[in-house]
């Protein structure tokens, strides 16, 4: 028995390395920054208005439209073979854009690019059901710094491709292309997970070593934050009705239902909270801004230096605000303030500098007064996300963690699509690129209103109620 316990907390280092090679190549994209001069260049021909209001679009609304059925097959399939499909999507997406042309083509591009995006939920799920629980920090350490990482270094190698080599557009998306091939064949080294988080969670004992929590266990730990609740009070005890378990294999119609009922009840235990449902609100609504502002990013920069006419540094820029966004992230866990007190205060504050960024953008001409804007407002954004992540994990089992969490960027591709097909889509308002930005700087400015308004009632009910406290302590 004992020698069976050591295997099973050893084998926690071989799916953890192979899911690091897959990251590390799926996320070595030298060609990513350059994807806007690429489209506009000579290769596509493209117009600015057809990427712009035609072809990006479309990441969007597919990401959507994927992002839930793909949730639930990842649970049901066991994580590897969306990790094979999300290779897959990735080297069709990156042969397109070699081989392709015209703005239909390019559109399909994008379909599977958002295939890709949705399938990511698998790669930072499938740990969680290999590993046992002792080996989750450092499993998810790994992961994260590695992908890290090669976003760093795929940035910088670009940037040094395209400026020293003289290297083309064309050939680093080959390049690209080379290193996606790579990551698809690490995924078929992955051991197959026996279980999951909803579908697969009666697997037999000698399968459960990774464990994961379900909400029906989450109280079961003295140290181990339980259920959803708020005040970090245990859960109470979970009085939802159960369906009824088949003596048999149920039927896939009735295993299905009994998920969504499970989703249902878990979410609502989890939105229940009302410190969560802010900490939640704020994570849609600047999440939905930030990958709004990445997708768009590029188009501004081609807009202040066409890129046919001027030196292209996209790769730079995204490798310093890459690192910046860790530099500021790490920060976080040295930090000593009352989060609960102050947490709030920091999302208004940060979430203005974030305004203030993009109306930079907007107001400037200069490309490295552009550039600088960018660097601000991602370091800022990664820094309020860790804090958000931190306050939102700290009461909850990791099983609904990874709900939560899915259902939080769920809601900001919502408020995503919204934004994409009022402002952005062709068939809305078709804005440009420069006006664009002026109303992403005014929805931050809208969220940090709202945030700021919120810590101030928050601090001076503390205030109040200590004083209060205090008198009546005087008065006895």
């Amino acid at each position: 028995m004992d020698c069976y316990k050591e295997a099973i907390s050893s084998s926690w280092i071989y799916p953890t390395l192979i899911l690091c090679a897959n990251g590390f190549f799926s996320t070595m994209r030298p060609s990513e920054p350059f994807l806007t001069p690429y489209l506009t260049g000579p290769d596509k021909n493209l117009t600015i208005e057809e990427v712009t209001n035609q072809i990006f679009p479309v990441w969007t609304y597919s990401y959507l439209a994927l992002l839930f059925p793909v949730f639930l097959i990842t649970d049901y399939a066991r994580y590897k073979p969306i990790i094979i499909l999300q290779g897959v999507s990735f080297i069709i997406t990156w042969l397109l854009l070699l081989f392709a042309h015209g703005v239909v083509a390019m559109q399909v591009v994008e379909f599977f690019y958002g295939m890709v995006t949705a399938t990511e939920v698998a790669y930072y799920a499938y740990i969680y059901s290999v590993v046992s629980t002792e080996h989750y920090q450092k499993a998810t350490s790994y992961c994260r710094s590695i992908t890290l990482a090669a976003a760093t270094v795929a940035a910088v190698l670009g940037q040094l491709l395209v400026s020293l080599a003289h290297v083309s557009y064309f050939h680093l998306n080959a390049i690209t292309l080379a290193s996606l091939s790579l990551a698809f064949a690490c995924s078929f080294f992955l051991p197959t997970p026996q279980k999951s988080m909803f579908f697969h969670k009666d697997a037999s004992p000698e399968h459960l070593h990774g464990t994961v929590k379900s909400p029906e266990s989450s109280t079961s730990g003295p140290n181990e934050p339980s259920g959803c609740q708020g005040d970090g009070a245990p859960a109470p005890p979970d009085t939802r009705p159960t369906p009824e378990q088949p003596a048999d294999q149920a039927q896939p119609q009735n295993q299905a239902l009994r998920v969504l009922v499970q989703l249902c009840w878990d979410l609502r235990d989890c939105y229940g909270s009302r410190k969560l449902l802010y900490w939640s609100l704020w994570w849609a609504l600047a999440t939905a801004g930030f990958n709004q502002v990445v997708n768009y990013i590029q188009v501004l920069w081609d807009f202040r230096a066409p890129s046919h006419s001027s030196a292209v540094y996209n790769g730079a820029a995204e490798a310093i605000a890459t690192f910046l966004g860790s530099a500021t992230s790490m920060a976080v866990g040295y930090v000593k303030i009352n989060w609960d007190l102050s947490g709030e205060l920091a999302l208004g504050i940060f979430s203005a500098m974030d305004a203030g960024s993009l109306f930079l953008m907007y107001f400037t001409e200069n490309i490295w007064a552009c550039y600088a804007g960018y660097l601000a407002f991602k370091s800022c954004y990664m820094l309020l996300i860790t804090i958000a992540t931190f306050q939102i994990a700290v009461n909850l089992s990791m099983e609904r963690y990874a709900l939560m969490f899915g259902f939080n960027n769920f809601f900001a591709l919502v408020i995503q699509t919204i934004l994409t097909a009022v402002v952005v889509d062709s068939k809305g308002l078709g804005l440009d690129i420069s006006t664009q930005f002026l109303i992403y700087g005014s929805y931050f400015t809208v969220i940090a209103g709202i945030f700021l308004i919120r810590s101030t009632h928050t601090i001076i009910s503390v205030k109040c109620r200590n004083t209060s406290v205090t008198g009546e302590s005087i008065g006895n």
